[in-house]
């Protein structure tokens, strides 16, 4: 199973951390030990002073493939949830003035929460709005039709270079609004208004 995340995919998100606006995805990869499921507390690690939460919305592949068609992609994928991407920002910033890979500032463990699927059913992928409250403020605030690469060009994109296995998991960007977390504050991610999931941070 792969966690397969898109960087700077919402064009002020990309400005807000001052990055040039993509012409094709960016990818990076998270390892499986990064998941954090079931509501469990996300524990900041030693090595950082800045985690950022980053909500996303996470698809689920749900049969193999490789150089698919965007106009097929969609029948890769029926189910969505709600992850965060959180980010050692004050280690990504060195490793990026460094010209280094991010996965440390990425990829360390329960970096990837994951709220429970649910079925997409009729809903338009590309019409879902999404939010991340901390203690209780709305912090932010994504609908997919912002998305500068949609959920089925990102998986005709990376199905090029990757053969996309049943379960499969594509983080697909996070929008405007990213900031620090710190021990004591609590997160809950809302999909279309229902709550998904919930994060105390220790």
């Amino acid at each position: 199973m792969k966690i397969i995340c898109i960087g700077r995919n919402y064009r002020d998100h990309a400005l807000e951390l001052k990055n040039d606006i993509p012409t094709e995805p960016v990818i990076f990869l998270k390892p499986d030990s990064a998941l954090l499921l079931n509501n469990k507390p996300f524990f900041i690690p030693e090595f950082s002073n800045d985690v950022h939460h980053e909500i996303e919305l996470v698809v689920r592949i749900n049969k193999l493939g490789r150089h698919i068609e965007t106009k097929f992609a969609h029948t890769y994928y029926d189910e969505i949830a709600l992850g965060i991407d959180f980010t050692a920002r004050d280690l990504q910033n060195e490793l990026k003035k460094k010209g280094l890979p991010w996965e440390l500032a990425k990829a360390f463990d329960q970096s990837a929460l994951l709220s429970p699927f649910v079925a997409l059913g009729e809903h338009n992928i590309q019409d879902l709005h999404f939010t991340l409250e901390k203690n209780g403020q709305t912090v932010q605030t994504g609908h997919t039709a912002d998305m500068l690469f949609s959920v089925n060009e990102i998986i005709a994109f990376v199905s090029q270079y990757f053969t996309l296995k049943i379960g499969d998991l594509i983080y697909t960007g996070t929008p405007a609004g990213v900031g620090p977390v710190a021990i004591g504050d609590r997160l809950t991610g809302y999909l279309e208004g229902v709550e998904m999931f919930y994060c105390n941070i220790k």
